[in-house]
């Protein structure tokens, strides 16, 4: 990073601007100087410095985050149902031999799991459009009150189809949810906290069904439908403290300076930091930072339509964001959200089942505490690409156990099952939503997260029709022994982590965006530098006139 403010030369071998010199006619000297200096004070910024001047922002996009729970938690409730006792009396059809006796075919299963993914689909792609047009407070209150409406129809429903309606409707809701706490985590908080905020999205998901583990197992013993129905009844908890908190919480700044807005802009820097720590003048210097890399994107890509974001460089951006959130599928997680039933297809009793569930369940908030020790030290690719291939050989070994059938093997499965939860919410969990808050373009992040939920939702789906087959007695039948194929799956997800997944620790958004346009390979995003304030070519007063236009090398 260099020590000068405003644009400035440095050697070929360092990734510049090439419309340096449009930025400096179009964007005033000063602009440009205090954006730098701006960058420079976030990279210099220590941990505890940035903890102790963002608490306010930390706060926020915690308390924010918190809507995830309410997903988490219905995620899980519904995969529980499909051993759970009453609810299985209820809408199950007999299967003599089973544990229970009852089983929810599988097509029955598949539907359910799929509704609120079909739901979700409906609600990110509305988020991509109503949040760039009246703002993410005003979708997300919209939102929750709908929630609030639609849960009555999971309470009260009476069949399995109206258990499916009322999925498909909550999960329009949950759409949003998903995108607009990633996004906002991602914008109100430097270059250090980013990590750890975005990856604890992925707690709050673990808070969610873990909290559902806990109440569907104390909720066994009742021998009413009032077993299934309180578990539903609980969301409502959630409701008012949620609208509260999104109504008193600070705009996202990025948004408003997006919409050229940038008092209001300064205004929120000034409430989301330590106001004896950051000035006015540093609210100002920040918002100039905001207002270079909007340019500089504008420069590359005007554009802010879903179609936007398949064109130029934010082609390989979405790609990478999709997949980055497809592979939490592929790496064989889906068979930790069905685990009562893949415990109990490997032979283990209902009672003890949903106890392992809980315990297979808190991995969520324990992987993701510790997943913040490795950000530390770990990038993210590294992170995320040996948490794939770590899921991978555990997958193996369960698939592999699953042909010996004795009780040890039984256990053994149980417990690897434990072991593969944490080498997920280790890595894959918190790393992904970390990937996609920082791989999008600033402009474009709201239509790209929503374009990777979608990836993921449609994963889901796929995932929802074969994995009831592969679990359920009356269908393929296959227990334990898919960890094979999902084994298969992971690995050759590992190898597009490391073919196509960029490291994005330590870089502004400035810097991403040329590391991208100048088409760096991921596996040297690392190693290249980077100042999006440079040129190459002559600078006389604060105009850049570029002499030549040298090949870029990349440091290995």
């Amino acid at each position: 990073m260099s020590t000068n403010y405003g644009i400035h030369h440095v050697d070929s071998d360092v990734v510049v601007a090439d419309n340096a010199d449009d930025l400096a006619r179009k964007l005033d000297a000063d602009v440009i100087k205090k954006a730098a200096q701006a960058d420079a004070v976030e990279h210099q910024m220590t941990l505890r410095e940035a903890f102790e001047t963002h608490k306010k922002a930390i706060f926020w996009s915690m308390a924010l985050s918190a809507a995830l729970i309410m997903e988490g938690y219905d995620v899980v409730v519904i995969g529980s149902y499909y051993g759970h006792p009453a609810f299985l009396k209820r809408f199950g059809v007999e299967a003599p031999g089973t544990t229970n006796g009852y089983v929810i075919p599988a097509q029955w299963q598949s539907a359910l799991s799929n509704g609120s993914s079909a739901g979700g689909i409906i609600g990110l792609l509305f988020n991509g459009y109503a949040a760039d047009r009246w703002g993410p407070k005003i979708v997300m209150m919209t939102s929750i009150i709908a929630l609030t409406g639609f849960i009555f129809i999971m309470v009260f429903a009476n069949s399995l189809t109206m258990l499916v309606i009322g999925e498909v409707f909550c999960g329009i809701p949950w759409g949003v949810f998903q995108t607009l706490t990633t996004a906002y985590a991602s914008e109100v908080c430097p270059i250090q906290l980013r990590g750890y905020l975005t990856a604890y999205v992925n707690l709050c998901w673990g808070v969610g069904i873990l909290l559902s583990s806990g109440v569907v197992k104390a909720t066994l013993p009742i021998a009413s439908d009032w077993s299934w129905r309180l578990p539903f009844v609980l969301q409502w908890v959630w409701v008012g403290p949620l609208f509260l908190i999104v109504w008193f919480c600070p705009p996202s700044p990025w948004w408003l300076v997006r919409k050229g807005r940038l008092e209001e802009a300064e205004a929120s820097i000034r409430r989301l930091t330590n106001q004896e720590k950051v000035t006015a003048d540093d609210a100002k210097a920040t918002v100039a930072m905001m207002v270079h890399t909007n340019e500089l994107e504008m420069e590359a890509s005007a554009g802010t339509t879903y179609l936007d974001c398949f064109r130029k460089t934010d082609a390989r951006r979405t790609e990478i964001v999709m997949m980055v959130f497809a592979m939490q599928l592929l790496s064989g997680e889906n068979l930790i959200g069905q685990g009562v039933q893949f415990l109990q297809t490997a032979g283990i009793s209902t009672n003890t089942a949903f106890s392992l569930n809980m315990v297979l369940n808190s991995m969520f908030i324990i992987g993701t505490i510790f997943s913040w020790g490795l950000l530390t030290i770990f990038g993210r690719r590294t992170l995320y690409t040996v948490g794939m291939a770590s899921m991978s050989v555990v997958l193996f070994i369960i698939g592999g156990l699953a042909w010996i059938g004795t009780k040890s093997s039984i256990f053994a499965i149980g417990s690897l099952l434990i072991v593969l939860n944490f080498a997920y919410n280790a890595t894959l969990g918190p790393i992904c939503y970390t990937l996609i808050g920082e791989i999008s373009s600033t402009r474009l992040r709201q239509k790209s997260i929503v374009l990777s939920r979608i990836a993921y939702q449609i994963m889901n789906i796929i995932c929802g029709i074969i994995v009831p087959r592969m679990l359920s007695p009356t269908a393929w039948n296959w227990g334990p022994k898919s960890g094979i194929f999902w084994g298969v799956s992971a690995g050759l997800s590992t190898l597009y982590c490391y073919l196509r997944l960029p490291e994005t620790k330590n870089r502004s958004y400035g810097e991403l965006d040329l590391l991208f346009e100048h088409k760096v390979p991921a596996w040297r995003f690392k190693s290249t530098k980077v100042d999006q304030f440079a040129t190459h070519g002559v600078v006389r007063n604060d105009v850049e006139y570029p002499d030549s236009k040298e090949e870029i090398k990349h440091l290995d």
